[in-house]
């Protein structure tokens, strides 16, 4: 659909001292902009209540640790659990009237719904009529699954609120609130609609990479060239079961990754050429330069699927992605090396769309938009890989990590590659609130697409 037919609006966050500041504004509309506060004991309430679900080590864990407690005990274990992260999140981090604004741009009630479950305003051909939300994170908040916030329907009484957020504030500093949440279950306290089924959600480009000079490649000049497929690169002294092993598990022709990419290979040319498509996993040969070749060859799209390693602390432009190479290569190596990026990037790794955790938010994301990317799909945490989700969960069927890949390079290929990377998100989304585990949040959530140029 073209960006004429659809509304917009922005969602922004600024953390400001002791407090953080929201804006909601709908674009070519100034007079319909609403503001609100978020003081740092309700700020940290709603991170307190975010760590508690994310795949990755809090103060004190390990990696199984945080895994299991992600996938077994955590707010993403259950539906139940899940919907009241969802709710909490929404009640904290938008205002009632942000609530109300967002809601005089769903096309389908609240309630209604047509048959199998999709809203009356979403077609069956993958088309929406949504208007578009770009969210522009504060650096605290870019964790945050934007799209999973839940529309609440009853908030805690605003003096329990105000006492909860003053009893937090001590002559010692700020810590996180202790809020009376009601006792009801999150069913009678949310209307069930989360955010991605109001609009499309969509990260902003930070605005200093957007102004920056860059190459512009349309995807109607590309689209009829071969993809750049990297999975599952090889590092170098790393056996398959170590920190930086293997992410997507042993090559084999009938899992369900090789079928999905040999069907690619059946309709037309990809990079690497390759005669089977298990020759595109767990290869030796995919470094810098074999990197930098291929991208300079013109693909139409790069899917990148492995290990990413965030940058915590210091420069976001040390957030690197692990090729079969010695030295990770960084996001500051990205743009010093001007690699020549094509207009869609995916990026499934480990917290690779952090851009936003940092003041000057240069990582992975900035670089490849750099490079020349207008639409990028990267994850805010951590995937489990699927041996992990097996171990943890000891459930046998379905394969998560592989559903996201494959749903994440069918999106890459369709018109509205971020919106259709939302359709995707409200199918699993449904699928888990109608009681399929093998839909989990940790996998659909974590995704999110940055966009420029009037892309959607």
């Amino acid at each position: 659909m073209a960006l004429i037919d659809r509304e917009t609006l922005v969602l922004r966050f600024a953390d400001v001292g002791v407090a953080t500041y929201a804006s909601l504004r709908v674009v070519g509309k100034p007079e319909r902009t609403l503001t609100w506060v978020i003081e740092e004991p309700l700020l940290l309430a709603a991170l307190e209540e975010l760590a508690g679900a994310l795949p990755e080590p809090n103060p004190g864990e390990t990696i199984a640790d945080a895994l299991n407690r992600a996938l077994t005990v955590g707010p993403f274990a259950t539906q139940a659990s899940e919907l009241t992260l969802a709710y909490r999140l929404g009640v904290l981090l938008v205002s009632d009237a942000g609530w109300q604004l967002l809601l005089e741009y769903l096309s389908t009630p609240p309630g209604e719904r047509s048959d199998g479950g999709r809203p009356r305003g979403e077609r069956s051909d993958g088309g929406s009529q949504r208007a578009v939300l770009f969210v522009s994170p504060s650096a605290r908040l870019a964790r945050v699954p934007w799209g999973l916030l839940a529309l609440p329907t009853v908030r805690p009484a605003a003096e329990e609120m105000v006492l909860a957020r003053t009893a937090a504030i001590t002559t010692e500093g700020r810590s996180a609130a202790r809020i009376p949440w009601p006792t009801a279950d999150a069913d009678s306290l949310t209307e069930g609609y989360r955010l991605m089924e109001l609009v499309e959600v969509l990260m902003a480009v930070p605005a200093n990479i957007v102004h920056s000079p860059r190459p512009r490649v349309q995807w109607s000049q590309r689209v009829d060239r071969p993809p750049l497929l990297v999975l599952d690169p090889r590092v170098p002294g790393q056996r398959a079961d170590s920190a930086l092993g293997s992410v997507l598990g042993r090559p084999s022709p009938d899992a369900p990754l090789a079928r999905h990419f040999a069907e690619t290979i059946a309709r037309g040319a990809v990079l690497p050429a390759v005669d089977a498509a298990v020759e595109l996993f767990r290869r030796t040969d995919t470094d810098w330069n074999w990197l930098s070749a291929k991208l300079t060859s013109g693909p139409s799209r790069l899917l990148f699927v492995g290990h990413a390693t965030a940058a915590e602390s210091g420069s976001a432009d040390q957030a690197a992605l692990h090729v079969a190479d010695e030295r990770p290569l960084t996001a500051a190596a990205v743009m010093s090396l001007q690699l020549a990026m094509p207009p869609r990037v995916a990026l499934l790794a480990c917290a690779s769309g952090g851009d936003y955790r940092f003041d000057e938010p240069t990582g992975l994301v900035a670089a490849v938009v750099l490079g020349g990317a207008q639409l990028v799909t990267a994850t805010l945490w951590s995937l489990p890989t699927t041996a992990g989700y097996r171990q943890f969960t000891h459930l046998t069927d379905g394969d998560p990590m592989a559903d996201v890949v494959v749903a994440v390079d069918e999106a890459h290929q369709s018109a509205d590659a971020g919106c259709e990377v939302n359709r995707w998100q409200r199918d699993q989304m449904r699928r888990w609130r109608a009681g399929d585990a093998t839909a989990n949040p940790v996998y659909w959530a974590a995704l999110v697409t940055f966009t420029v140029d009037g892309v959607r």
